[in-house]
């Protein structure tokens, strides 16, 4: 179901919920296309914990506010608190943006879909029709990407994630169609052995979070060869980055798709093309990358 937005450009804010946002981004490259568009909106983060959520999303309705971003661990939960779902958000069954629409309703959509697909073809270079595929973890980035490689044409797609019943939660969910979808057990190096393409959509290497610093894989699981996608945003080079080059694969991180689920959020809330590559340019600076 869709539903027609209201979008403002004045005296208007937007925030990041999540838990934790410190390590976020987010702020600082959607705060640049807001600039570079003259659009008097401000963007915050907000860190909100999961008894706080009800209450988060509540306050989106306030005037002054006109949708948010939601990032880990909030992507599932958020949708029983929202009044519309977009077709990609009832897909994937999670929901990384809000907008407010007519009559002040909230919606959520699923800009992580077109995110990755965009930044692996793209600036990852790569097609995901045909490969054999293996994708770690089962929140709501998991379940975004299976759907994006669903459609793109993945031959098979191996799920592994550290708690087994969320995994075969998800491919109960996802896997209507083809049995394309196939839940590995306790074995994660067994999930990636024969893989074209792995997809790291757990939190394991995340600055500022819990498991900063770890991976999911080790070296010696990562076949040579593959491309290693790691939507881990920060920092610029995660732990499993660092292996899997050193195993001579490709690698791809978190930020092209960060600043591209992004920028289509951008423009659900203003109506407005984003400033794709004033956005690029203000998240590399935050990384440290020259822009």
């Amino acid at each position: 179901m869709t539903s027609k937005l209201e979008p403002r450009t004045s005296n208007a804010v937007v925030g990041l919920i999540g838990h934790p946002v410190g390590h976020s981004i987010s702020p600082v490259f959607q705060q640049a296309g807001f600039d570079a568009l003259g659009l008097d909106i401000r963007y915050e983060a907000w860190e909100t914990a999961g008894e706080a959520l009800a209450g988060r999303v509540a306050s989106l309705r306030e005037d002054e506010r006109i949708g948010a971003n939601v990032t880990v661990p909030h992507k599932e939960a958020v949708l029983e608190l929202l009044d519309v779902l977009t077709e990609e958000a009832l897909r994937t069954g999670a929901v990384n943006t809000i907008a407010r629409g007519d009559g002040g309703r909230l919606v959520g959509h699923n800009t992580d879909i077109a995110g990755f697909d965009e930044a692996l073809r793209r600036d990852g270079g790569f097609d995901p029709s045909g490969a054999r595929v293996c994708v770690l973890g089962a929140g709501g980035a998991a379940r975004a990407a299976i759907v994006a490689l669903v459609d793109g044409g993945a031959a098979e797609i191996a799920l592994w994630n550290r708690t087994p019943e969320r995994a075969h939660a998800l491919a109960g969910a996802l896997d209507r169609r083809d049995g394309r979808l196939r839940v590995v057990g306790d074995d994660v190096g067994e999930a990636a052995a024969e893989a074209g393409l792995i997809v790291n959509c757990t939190t394991l290497g995340m600055a500022g979070g819990a498991g900063a610093g770890l991976s999911p894989l080790l070296e010696p699981e990562i076949p040579a060869g593959a491309f290693v996608f790691d939507i881990v945003a920060n920092p610029a080079e995660t732990p499993l980055m660092a292996a899997a080059r050193s195993r001579g694969c490709a690698t791809l991180g978190g930020l092209s798709m960060l600043v591209r689920q992004g920028a289509r959020a951008f423009t659900l809330w203003t109506g407005r093309e984003a400033p794709l590559e004033v956005m690029f340019a203000a998240a590399r600076r935050a990384m440290g990358f020259s822009a």
